[in-house]
């Protein structure tokens, strides 16, 4: 294992190729959600936000472009930080994970994208979320993941949450680190546009 010096100048660098690549795509505007996207890339071992580096403000678009609000900054996630950190507690592999839309025909593309790499695709059904873990902020988490491994036997690398309550429905690209998730997200929205532009 890296020192820790050399581990999160790692993690940063990465961050920042993973943004290039994003950021080098005009096809991914095309999955921006409302809630902006955001990149994250956890330490080894981390078990808060504050030990996964994301990007600061998100990415958002700018002149129909992908654009990151900041440069990569430790505990700059709270929501897809502690995903990360949860879905390790499955699958240690899992190091980094991004964001983006969710509707129809992303589903579809997704699905089809799955199929092609061999790759598990996920569902996350909000409705059957329970009160007690659905109302308290922050609370819900455990379950969802809990959710994903219960019903795919594992953590799908690809998978999607069901609209909720006030909550804008996302699909989640996980992975060994920010270059491959980004990677994933860049490789979809190029399908994505292709059918769209149909």
């Amino acid at each position: 294992m890296l020192p820790q010096k050399e581990q999160t100048e790692m993690v940063l660098g990465n961050l920042v190729r993973a943004v290039e690549l994003l950021q080098n795509c005009s096809e991914f505007s095309l999955l921006m959600p409302e809630v902006r996207v955001n990149l994250v890339y956890a330490l080894p071992g981390a078990k808060t936000p504050d030990e996964v580096a994301a990007i600061d403000g998100r990415i958002t678009v700018v002149r129909s472009l992908p654009h990151a609000s900041g440069m990569p900054k430790w505990g700059a996630s709270d929501h897809m930080a502690r995903l990360v950190i949860e879905v390790r507690k499955y699958d240690p592999a899992i190091n980094a994970g991004i964001n983006f839309k969710c509707d129809a025909t992303v589903i579809d593309v997704v699905q089809k994208y799955c199929s092609e790499h061999s790759i598990l695709f996920g569902r996350i059904d909000r409705s059957k979320e329970p009160a007690e873990v659905a109302n308290p902020d922050r609370s819900s988490m455990p379950w969802k993941v809990k959710q994903l491994a219960d019903n795919y036997g594992s953590i799908p690398k690809l998978f999607y949450e069901g609209e909720g309550w006030g909550k804008e429905p996302l699909f989640m690209a996980l992975g060994s680190d920010a270059v491959e998730v980004a990677s994933i997200a860049v490789e979809i929205a190029r399908c994505y546009q292709r059918i769209v532009a149909e």
